[in-house]
C-alpha cells in the first residue's frame, strides 16, 4: 500500500473519531441522543491537505456538485458517506448519473483522500445506489423529514428519491470534468474547499445580477430549466413550506418580515459567499450581519433567544425565496 494511502486511511479515521468525540461525550451525561438532537453538535474541523491542496470545512448550505464516487471501504454500516467540506454530520441527496437514481446519505465522515473524487461512499450506499468506484454523480446538500434522518442514524437506509428523469441526467454529464467535479451553482457562492471562484469566472458575471436565484450559467436555456424544477421538486417534498415567489417578484425574494431579534445562541444563517460585497448586499437587504470564515464571508440573521424562534425565522425566510436558510448556533 503507498504511503499516500495509509495516511488517506489513517487521516480519514483520525478525523472521523474526532468528530465523533462531542456526540459521545454529551450522550455519557444522560440519555442517548433521539430525534434531531442526535444530529447535533455538528463538526467542521480544521483546514487539511490532500495531495497538496488545501481544503476548508465549511457549512455550506446550497452545496450542489457533480463529479465521481468512490467506495469508502472504511466506512460503517448504513447508507452514510465521506466528504472533505460539509458539516459532520449533514445529508445529501446522491444521484447517478449512469440510472438517474437518486438516494439519501448521511455524511459521517471526512474523505475520500484524493483530489480526483467528490464522495465516498458505504457499501450499503453504493448497493443502494447501484454505482460502483468511479461511477459519475451529483451531489445536492438536502434537508430531509427527521423520520429519514432517523432511519439513515440508525443503520438503514431512507427510502428512495425521485429518480432524475434521463434528459436531465445527460444535462448534468455534459457538466462533468475529466476528474474531479464542478459546481452548478453561481461561482460566486462556490465554497467548495473554502476556495475563492478564478478570476475568470468573476470577470464573466454581472455584478449586477440578482445574487438570491444563483444561474446555472453555462446550461442551455430549455436544461437550465430542468435543473430548477428538479430542485423545487426536490425542496417541496422536504420544505412544505409555501414559496412566495409571484410573476411580477421572480427576480428578487421580498424583504422579510422576521421575529424580534432579542439576543441568545441561536441564528439563521442565509449564504456564504466568496466574494465578500455580495455577502454584504443580502447582509443589508435582510437587515443580517457578517462573519468571516476563513475566505468566506457568512451571512446570518439574528441572534434569537430559542431555537423556536429562530425556526420563525427560518420558515419565513424559506417561504420569501430563501430555501437555502438553515439554523445555526451562535459562535
Amino acid at each position: 500500500m503507498k504511503l499516500r494511502d495509509r495516511f488517506g486511511i489513517f487521516f480519514a479515521g483520525l478525523v472521523a473519531g474526532a468528530a465523533a468525540m462531542p456526540l459521545a461525550a454529551h450522550a455519557q451525561d444522560g440519555e442517548a441522543l433521539t430525534g434531531p438532537a442526535a444530529d447535533y453538535p455538528i463538526v467542521l474541523g480544521e483546514p487539511y491537505m490532500i495531495d497538496g491542496e488545501t481544503f476548508t470545512p465549511v457549512d455550506t448550505m446550497n452545496y450542489d456538485r457533480v463529479g465521481y464516487v468512490s467506495a469508502d471501504e472504511d466506512g460503517s454500516g448504513g447508507v452514510t458517506g465521506a466528504h472533505k467540506t460539509l458539516p459532520l454530520p449533514s445529508y445529501v441527496e446522491v444521484t447517478s448519473l449512469e440510472t438517474g437514481r437518486t438516494i439519501l446519505v448521511r455524511l459521517e465522515r471526512r474523505g475520500p483522500m484524493t483530489t480526483d473524487r467528490l464522495l465516498a461512499l458505504s457499501p450499503g450506499a453504493l448497493v443502494q445506489l447501484g454505482a460502483s468506484n468511479g461511477t459519475p454523480i451529483r451531489v445536492r446538500r438536502v434537508n430531509p423529514p427527521e423520520d429519514h434522518r432517523a432511519m439513515l442514524r440508525q443503520g438503514g437506509g431512507a427510502p428512495l428519491r425521485m429518480d432524475t428523469p434521463a434528459s436531465l441526467v445527460e444535462v448534468l454529464k455534459r457538466r462533468l470534468p475529466d476528474a474531479g467535479s464542478a459546481s452548478l451553482r453561481d461561482p460566486r457562492q462556490d465554497s467548495v474547499s473554502g476556495r475563492e471562484p478564478d478570476a475568470a469566472s468573476i470577470a464573466a458575471i454581472d455584478p449586477s445580477a440578482d445574487l438570491a436565484k444563483p444561474p446555472l450559467q453555462s446550461l442551455p436555456v430549455d436544461a437550465e430549466a430542468d435543473v430548477n424544477k428538479a430542485g423545487e421538486q426536490a425542496d417541496a417534498g422536504e420544505n412544505p413550506e409555501p414559496m412566495a415567489q409571484s410573476a411580477e417578484d421572480e427576480n428578487e425574494p421580498a424583504d422579510p418580515d422576521l421575529p424580534k431579534v432579542d439576543g441568545g445562541r441561536f441564528v439563521v444563517q442565509l449564504g456564504a459567499f466568496s466574494v465578500r460585497d455580495n455577502a454584504e448586499r443580502l447582509a443589508e437587504k435582510v437587515e443580517g450581519f457578517i462573519i468571516s470564515s476563513g475566505s468566506l464571508s457568512l451571512v446570518r440573521i439574528g441572534p434569537f433567544a430559542s431555537r423556536e424562534k429562530a425556526a420563525q425565522a427560518l420558515a419565513k425566510l424559506r417561504s420569501e425565496g430563501y430555501r437555502d436558510a438553515l439554523i445555526q448556533t451562535a459562535e
